[in-house]
């Protein structure tokens, strides 16, 4: 008998909440046998499952621990709890996650464990009408919190230093994360490592910018905050200037927007993301903007142009080097950027929903370089 199992908490593990439905903070058994799903939860969270888990059966997990006592194991652990119940239902093999943990694996009796090839769940890939509204909605905090962002930038005032500040002090990168990430919080989001990097700092994509921010410099704000509703994820990423852009930086903004408009004119169903990031790739270099180690720094675009939306920041499919066909349901971002050292850096980023035969923008947020 062979059933696929999930031992993980739902807060961490996005297939476990795919396949249930809902938030618990601690592990819990998860198993699919002859067509039907299970789950075997603890006396705290027992009542909540048999409301809001999306599974055929919801076991309790005491029954099983009071068995084992009886039998003798005094301290019944998952692992003894979880062998118990794979044996209790005649199961003798078991396909996992590649992150199952390997501690637990050990301890299976008489259970052969095997490994999925590839996603656990490859159908969260394509995504249905009502997970696209569930994006939308995480979309929708990351755009009223890049408002925020944006507006604190633009109050900001230029002092004759050349740094911006605000109520007579100098605007921090840290105070505008904490004035985009009390907005998150405000609207049922999660904020995670809220990007808001100025000049240099702009040019290291994954940056997330500390101290005083600069006029007439590009400051990249990237947000992508959880909501706690559902679990899916917004992204989005917007690069300004407040002040005077140089004609460097306005001609680096011309050609990222023209890219991220390349790119949605590109995308379709069956086509393959490769060919879209190399299109834009074959633009940046006809313009005479190289990608490549320079003085000692990764520069222009060597980041891939898109990932894929869920449950998850960052899962499938991807629009990079890596070859990957784009199927109807696909949600992606798109963020072209070029970055240069003592220039600036530059990304733009909304979100696309791939159909049969077009691609919808669920981005809304303006773009607008110097404010």
């Amino acid at each position: 008998m062979k059933a696929r199992l999930i031992v993980a908490d739902s807060e961490q593990s996005a297939d476990l909440l795919y396949a249930t439905g809902m938030f618990v903070p601690d592990p819990f058994i998860y198993f699919e046998l002859r067509g039907k799903k299970y789950v075997v939860m603890n006396d705290l969270e027992i009542d909540r499952a048999k409301r809001s888990a999306t599974v055929d059966r919801v076991l309790s997990y005491t029954p099983y621990q009071l068995r084992l006592q009886r039998a003798g194991v005094k301290q019944p652990r998952l692992a003894d709890v979880l062998n118990l119940v794979l044996r209790e239902h005649g199961v003798r093999t078991v396909e996992v996650p590649a992150c199952f943990p390997y501690g637990l694996a050990r301890k299976l009796r008489g259970v052969n464990v095997t490994v999925a090839k590839d996603s656990f769940f490859p159908q969260r890939e394509i995504k249905s009408a009502r997970e696209v509204r569930h994006l939308a909605a995480a979309l929708a905090i990351a755009e009223e919190a890049m408002d925020v962002g944006i507006r604190a930038i633009r109050r900001s005032q230029i002092g004759r230093d050349g740094y911006l500040s605000a109520r007579g002090q100098k605007l921090t990168s840290e105070t505008v994360r904490g004035l985009v990430n009390a907005r998150i919080a405000e609207l049922s989001g999660v904020a995670f490592h809220t990007i808001i990097a100025c000049g240099n700092q702009a040019c290291d994509p994954h940056e997330s910018g500390s101290g005083p921010l600069r006029a007439n410099q590009t400051i990249i704000l990237d947000i992508f905050p959880r909501d706690t509703r559902t679990g899916y994820w917004g992204d989005i990423t917007r690069t300004v200037v407040r002040g005077r852009a140089s004609e460097k930086v306005k001609q680096m903004y011309a050609l990222v927007a023209q890219a991220q408009d390349l790119a949605f004119a590109k995308l379709r169903a069956g086509v393959d993301g490769h060919e879209v990031h190399q299109a834009i790739h074959d633009l940046f270099r006809r313009d005479g903007f190289k990608t490549g180690r320079q003085r000692g720094f990764m520069q222009g675009f060597f980041h891939g142009t898109g990932h894929g939306l869920g449950l998850e920041i960052h899962e499938a499919p991807r629009v990079s080097a890596f070859h990957s066909i784009l199927q109807p349901g696909h949600v992606v971002t798109v963020e072209p950027g070029l970055y240069y050292r003592g220039i600036g850096g530059v990304r733009l980023e909304d979100v696309a929903v791939i159909g049969p035969r077009s691609v919808r923008n669920l981005t809304k947020f303006p773009k607008t370089l110097e404010i």
